[in-house]
């Protein structure tokens, strides 16, 4: 790729379009489009051709058996991608920083407070890696752990029915060691009735004892079915009411703990919040010491500054960019990460995310009028963070600072709105609601507006 300037000159683009009155432009609002997106949607230099097919640098085991310089550097990248890699949560404590306080409250809350937890935040902002090494961490403990990630359709009777399948009735107060029960390692699923709801369950689990036992129940803002969410919450206020030995921990794309258990003022006395915070500056620093241990690598302070603006405080892309960047120096045989590898990670990433729209969308983001109107689009993008995606014309008005009219704002929203352009528009009464028709489209202009932040 011939190198440019990493952004374009805004004010040419706007005077090539009718820009309406009243509309404010990138220049105005200081958030600009990259060029490199722009080359992107004219189309990437064709790659050069190469005599000999890639191959793996590895077995299926992992395992790299020669031992030439090659293999070391193949073995380095391998450590890397297991200590960086973004396509996964993190799972093994080795591998989790940036989050030691969040880790910290969750683990007070459920061992002296005794309480039920609700961890909320954006997506990718890492609720699911906590998840993950706080039940490794329980298990350590001789905690019971149980895990279920939730899906649209999740049913509270097979869902729960499940979780009973895996608590041993050993654990049940009526059953001594030597019992039949015991010796035939049957388990609380057995205990229940054919149809059973919160109240029949909590009295079943109020009898665990012998070992203590946490549910997670990952992404519970995928449920649809708002009858599941009462019964979770009557569980909540059925097991806390009878002491029980059984706590449950919440996790969720939310911006606030109603969004995801609702308006439940008899619960709030048995739960605690743990709100997900974008990462510091120093966590990210933190997070990018895993791969240099791993990979003998070296982050320098550039490289680290670019990756924090680009992030904007997701885990994520933290470990996503890290990777990258770490990538692009390894195959350049260097150890030392620069802020060209920074460069080169964010250039890869935003070349992946424009390759999984659909073409009508890149064309639509390449239009003059999504030029002219880029503060506008990425503002709705900060916007949309909500579980469901949607945001009003107050949300954008937040956004943009209060420096443009509501009018002009739905005004322009609704320019972009309709059966192929990039907002759909939701039928509410009163103030209507948009949303991107497609979630990649926000990831792509919010690292757009980090972008623009490297500049100023």
């Amino acid at each position: 790729m011939a190198a440019e300037p990493l952004f374009a000159d805004t004010a040419q683009g706007v005077a090539k379009s009718t820009v309406p009155a009243g509309t404010i432009t990138a220049r105005q609002a200081g958030d600009r489009r990259p060029a490199f997106l722009d080359t992107l949607w004219r189309g990437a230099p064709e790659a050069p051709r190469v005599a000999t097919l890639p191959r793996f640098a590895a077995s299926a085991s992992d395992d790299v058996e020669t031992e030439d310089e090659d293999s070391e550097m193949s073995r380095r990248k391998l450590a890397l991608r297991d200590a960086l890699g973004a396509s996964q949560p993190v799972i093994g404590r080795e591998n989790f920083a940036g989050r030691h306080d969040a880790l910290s409250q969750l683990i007070t809350a459920i061992e002296q407070q005794r309480v039920h937890v609700v961890i909320y935040g954006e997506r990718g902002i890492g609720k699911t890696s906590l998840a993950h090494v706080f039940s490794e961490t329980a298990r350590e403990a001789r905690y019971l752990v149980l895990y279920g990630s939730c899906g649209t359709e999740a049913r509270f009777d097979a869902m729960f029915r499940a979780f009973a399948a895996k608590i041993p009735r050993l654990y049940h107060k009526s059953v001594l060691p030597n019992s039949p029960e015991a010796e035939r390692g049957d388990h609380f699923d057995v205990m229940l009735e054919e149809h059973f709801g919160p109240r029949e369950l909590a009295e079943l689990f109020a009898d665990v004892t012998g070992t203590r036992v946490i549910i997670v129940l990952d992404e519970y803002d995928r449920v649809i079915d708002p009858s599941f969410r009462r019964d979770v919450a009557e569980l909540i206020k059925n097991l806390s009411d009878r002491a029980a030995r059984v706590q449950l921990v919440l996790t969720g794309v939310a911006q606030n703990l109603d969004e995801l258990i609702g308006y439940a003022p008899s619960i709030r006395r048995n739960i605690v919040g743990l709100p997900m915070r974008p990462l510091t500056a120093a966590e990210v620093r933190d997070v990018l010491a895993i791969g240099e241990v791993a990979s003998d690598i070296h982050y320098s302070d550039e490289s680290v500054n670019m990756i924090n603006t680009m992030a904007g405080g997701s885990p994520y892309l933290v470990r996503l960019l890290g990777h990258r960047a770490g990538m692009a120096a390894l195959d350049q045989r260097r150890s030392v990460v620069d802020d060209s590898h920074g460069r080169a990670a964010v250039e890869r990433v935003l070349t992946d995310w424009n390759a999984s729209l659909p073409r009508r969308v890149q064309a639509s983001l390449s239009r003059d009028e999504a030029r002219a109107q880029w503060p506008l689009l990425i503002a709705a993008a900060r916007a949309g963070s909500s579980a469901d995606g949607y945001f009003g014309i107050d949300d954008v008005f937040t956004e943009m600072g209060g420096s443009v009219p509501h009018s002009v704002i739905e005004r322009d929203l609704r320019q972009f709105a309709g059966s192929h352009d990039l907002l759909e528009m939701s039928a509410n009464p009163g103030e209507p609601l948009f949303r991107f028709r497609y979630p990649g489209v926000s990831a792509l202009l919010l690292m757009s507006a980090a972008m623009a932040k490297l500049t100023t």
